[in-house]
């Protein structure tokens, strides 16, 4: 098969096509023939060390694709079945390996690709709306990076609650799409201080929750902003990690709470895994929920796709397709 292949950490550069023999299912895990693979920032921290991974690997940690072969002691998939899976690494390959368990059906009503963009992103927001911080109607929450992948979905989610969204984005088309999205008020970061934004028009210390996947850039002032007692939620580091915070200082700030999830700890179990994956394909199917696919790109420009991730020129989910497809 042909598949991306990472034989030494670096930049998008160490992003090699390669063929590798088909693999084989073992014991309790199935082979799928990938219809689509999703590009996510965890992506670039395993291609750069920063999550380590042993070399060489293929990246990758979402998709969706049909069965096409079980491995002995399987029961829930058969050939045929169209499926997704969230947080399993390898999917930039014409095929992978996939525990059957960390499996989710794709209903007949959403296609492929769609799957492919929403399942780990879809329950990304899914777990910081409803689990994280849980937002009520009538509370304010702040969701940077809001014309991405996960920003987009969350300001969704944030909206179909009731919640009142403060959001960022950088550009005229970026906040544009933040606002068809349904948020409230929406800053240009890179024309604007997001904090004097939001400060001039809720007044001082107005959030409930920050969500933030951007970290370094945008963490201090995000803090400034929370209630007493409010959640900092930060999920990732678009812009690089976040330093240390002495725990002193979420007291100064007013008893603030701060947290770091990663979604593994919130689909550790099939249950809850299939729960999200549910309630995601409910309301796509239902119409109020969707996703955009800003890119499509062939799979063997994995590089490209990378290039344009953390140059943070993409909009809405990037998904790549492999030969044939």
């Amino acid at each position: 098969m042909h598949a991306i292949q990472v034989g030494r950490t670096g930049g998008p550069e160490v992003l090699d096509w390669v063929d590798l023999p088909d693999p084989t299912p073992g014991s309790g895990e199935v082979l799928v023939e990938v219809a689509a693979a999703g590009l996510n920032f965890i992506d670039t921290y395993h291609r750069t060390g920063l999550y380590p991974v042993e070399p060489p690997f293929i990246p990758g940690m979402e998709g969706a694709g049909v069965v096409t072969a079980t491995g002995p002691d399987t029961s829930i998939f058969q050939p045929g079945d169209r499926v997704a899976w969230p947080l399993h690494l390898g999917s930039y390959a014409e095929q992978v390996v996939v525990p059957e368990d960390r499996l989710v059906p794709v209903p007949p009503e959403i296609e492929l690709e769609t799957a492919a963009a929403v399942v780990l992103q879809g329950m990304t927001a899914h777990y910081l709306i409803h689990d994280t911080y849980p937002l009520a109607a009538g509370e304010r929450c702040l969701i940077h990076a809001a014309a991405g992948g996960v920003g987009l979905l969350c300001v969704q989610m944030a909206k179909r609650i009731g919640a009142e969204v403060f959001a960022t984005a950088g550009g005229p088309e970026k906040v544009a799409l933040a606002e068809a999205a349904g948020a409230d008020h929406v800053i240009d970061y890179r024309a604007r201080d997001f904090g004097a934004v939001i400060t001039e028009l809720a007044g001082p210390k107005p959030l409930h929750v920050v969500y933030d996947g951007v970290g370094a850039a945008t963490f201090d002032a995000s803090m400034e902003l929370l209630r007493p007692r409010g959640m900092m939620v930060t999920f990732g580091n678009a812009s690089g990690p976040v330093d240390p915070v002495p725990p002193l200082r979420l007291s100064q700030l007013g008893s603030l709470y701060l947290t770091r999830p990663t979604l593994g700890d919130y689909i550790a179990t099939r249950e809850e895994m299939e729960r999200r994956a549910r309630d995601l394909f409910e309301w796509i199917a239902e119409g109020s929920l969707r996703v955009r696919i800003g890119e499509r790109l062939p799979l063997e420009e994995a590089g490209r796709a990378h290039e344009l991730l953390e140059g943070r020129e993409t909009t809405g989910k990037v998904i790549l397709i492999p030969p044939g497809r």
